[in-house]
């Protein structure tokens, strides 16, 4: 018997540095907005869109809207405010067509345990589930997860600090949580539940925004990039790919 059935994974800031593209898109949006008649301080506006993300969520459609609303018509006027809008949402995507890349270690560690097919490869995310599918599907890292072993919290209807989510993962690929590995970067939203789950776990800590949060239980392991997660699979739990 393998030691895992399946290999689950998180997207952001565990299969690329979400963090730094959003970061990097949203002051490309801003600039882009200013660029075609938007009449707000560089540094003021930044900060009001991110208070907007903060207090309405990332998902949120409508964050350009908001940021006009707050400054209103005289920060734009007579611009059409449809066309700072657009700026802003041009310059978010463009960005996204340019600058989203994998970790490279991500990348090289995936296509090795895919080509060893030793165990399923999956993602447990939370967010829009076509939002989190599009970020696979830019990576190009689509091809190395099981088409099955996709689960998104909004698509499955279970937030992912519920442990139900990652019990629904292992059900429906009719495998035991203690068969299945977890890998996340962020404490009490990958780790917490999915030990309470009974899966093993694994804190990705890249020294990023999370490196210092403490969650309620502690990973099975923990390591820096994927090359460390391969020696542990090949050493401790004997895969051979």
């Amino acid at each position: 018997m393998p030691a895992f059935s399946a290999l689950f994974f998180d997207i952001d800031d565990t299969l690329f540095s979400s963090t730094d593209f959003t970061q990097r898109a949203r002051r490309n949006a801003v600039q882009a907005m200013l660029d075609v008649g938007l009449r707000i301080p560089f540094d003021e506006a930044h900060a009001a869109l991110a208070q907007l993300i903060d207090e309405f969520g990332s998902n949120y459609e409508h964050h350009y809207d908001l940021l006009l609303e707050r400054f209103g018509a005289e920060s734009y006027a007579p611009i059409n405010r449809a066309i700072i809008i657009a700026g802003g949402v041009i310059a978010y995507h463009d960005t996204k067509f340019r600058s989203l890349e994998p970790y490279a270690d991500a990348r090289e560690v995936l296509q090795i345990l895919a080509a060893g097919r030793e165990a399923r490869l999956g993602i447990i995310s939370a967010g829009s589930s076509v939002k989190q599918a599009e970020k696979l599907l830019r990576l190009g890292l689509n091809e190395y997860f099981d088409p099955r072993a996709i689960f998104i919290s909004e698509q499955i209807g279970i937030g992912k600090l519920n442990p139900e989510l990652y019990r629904r993962a292992c059900a429906e690929l009719d495998i035991e949580p203690k068969h299945a590995l977890h890998v996340g970067d962020h404490p009490r939203v990958d780790i917490d539940p999915a030990n309470e789950a009974g899966l093993v776990t694994v804190l990705l800590n890249r020294g990023g925004k999370y490196a210092s949060i403490q969650g309620k239980t502690s990973p099975r392991h923990t390591v820096g990039d994927f090359w460390d997660l391969l020696g542990i699979l090949r050493h401790e739990y004997g895969f051979q790919a």
